[in-house]
């Protein structure tokens, strides 16, 4: 049975006050009538008098005992058919009146609730566009306007700390790419100094591969932080087309990937989900088998949701281990070199993954291969 809305709560509530306080009445009044109406012969004492005390050339007179007696059923009868009838009438005209109740109360209802569909349809909006609009509700200072004032005060304070962090992560992005950017430059021109002696290019060479990493941690981060807000971009677009490029990206080498992609339109980001599948694909190369090691890629559409599956080998994964893998710098088998493509990571592949997915109204979910290696599927709304 579906859930019973507030509104028909407070109808049905209405409704079963109104039927318990008619029923109160009609029992009041039933006794109250049953007291009231007296058990002595009433208006049929002529007609029964005429009928029975006739002279005796036309019949036989009853005695005086059987007068009485006649005279007191028929007044009983009276009282009786009085008191059926009006509980009859009484009860008919309660359901009645009921059913009207009913609808009064329906009506009632949806008035008083009618800002509270407001408050309602103003925060899905807001959740599903930006933070700005306010539901600024009109009318007099009760609970109602209490609850609309308190949430378009916590609406600002919103707004004004993802304003804040929004400057930040811009901020972020330019001061700290920046100086990282001259590093790698001035490396570079060094390494390409042909008089540089061997340990200076050595040195040049671990530097420069540290500056790598921390380019890619640092633009992990900024990835994070911009898809755990709103998306500023959303368009139509193929998640299988954008993991077709991601696989196209990935380097040649020990790990054979493959790919099986069928169209799956989905309304997003697009550079948002290239860079979710890029990290799966990513990961699934780089926690590998270091020898015939393999990475299969696959889309499909289910009713109203796409599936993007990627399925590698590997290390062998604990099943209460798999969901701390979505954790900010959590690495597997602590990132050990010796499987896959040896690269190390930053431990934000799988945290930007369930991050971006989450933006986009889908779910990631993993589980470990009894064999070794992961099997992850992100599921996102399919375009209509």
């Amino acid at each position: 049975m579906r859930r019973s809305t507030l509104r028909m709560r407070l109808t049905l509530l209405y409704a079963g006050a109104f039927l318990l306080a008619g029923a109160i009445l009609v029992v009041l009044m039933y006794f109250s009538l049953d007291q009231w109406l007296e058990r002595r012969p009433g208006p049929a004492l002529r007609r029964i008098l005429m009928e029975n005390l006739v002279e005796p050339a036309h019949g036989h007179p009853l005695a005086s005992e059987n007068i009485y007696a006649a005279l007191l059923d028929q007044a009983e009868r009276q009282r009786r058919d009085t008191l059926h009838n009006m509980l009859g009438w009484s009860l008919a005209a309660l359901a009645a009146v009921g059913v009207a109740a009913a609808g009064f109360g329906w009506m009632l209802a949806g008035r008083v609730l009618h800002p509270l569909q407001h408050i309602t349809a103003t925060a899905r909006r807001v959740a599903d566009r930006n933070l700005h609009e306010r539901i600024a509700l009109a009318g007099p200072p009760d609970e109602i306007k209490d609850l609309a004032d308190t949430f378009d005060a916590m609406l600002e304070r919103l707004d004004r700390a993802f304003d804040s962090q929004r400057r930040f992560v811009a901020n972020a992005s330019h001061e700290l790419r920046t100086p990282l950017a001259i590093n790698r430059t001035l490396l570079e021109v060094a390494l390409d100094d042909p008089q540089a002696p061997p340990e200076l290019r050595q040195l040049g060479n671990t530097l420069l591969e540290v500056n790598q990493r921390h380019e890619r941690l640092i633009d992990g981060l900024l990835v994070l932080a911009g898809s755990e807000q709103h998306l500023t971009e959303v368009r139509h677009t193929d998640l299988a087309e954008l993991a077709a490029r991601a696989v196209a990206a990935v380097p040649a080498g020990p790990v054979d990937v493959r790919a099986d992609l069928s169209p799956t339109p989905v309304a997003g980001d697009p550079i948002l989900l290239e860079r979710l599948a890029h990290n799966l694909i990513d990961n699934a190369v780089r926690y590998n088998r270091p020898e015939a090691g393999w990475v299969t890629v696959t889309t499909t559409t289910t009713g109203n949701t796409v599936h993007l599956t990627v399925e590698n080998t590997g290390p062998t994964v604990p099943a209460f281990d798999v969901d701390s893998l979505f954790e900010p710098f959590r690495r597997l088998n602590g990132d050990r070199p010796e499987h896959g493509t040896g690269r190390r990571g930053a431990g934000l592949g799988l945290s930007i993954v369930r991050s971006v997915a989450g933006a986009h109204g889908g779910t990631v979910t993993a589980t470990a291969r009894p064999d070794g290696g992961l099997s992850v599927t992100v599921t996102l709304p399919a375009l209509r």
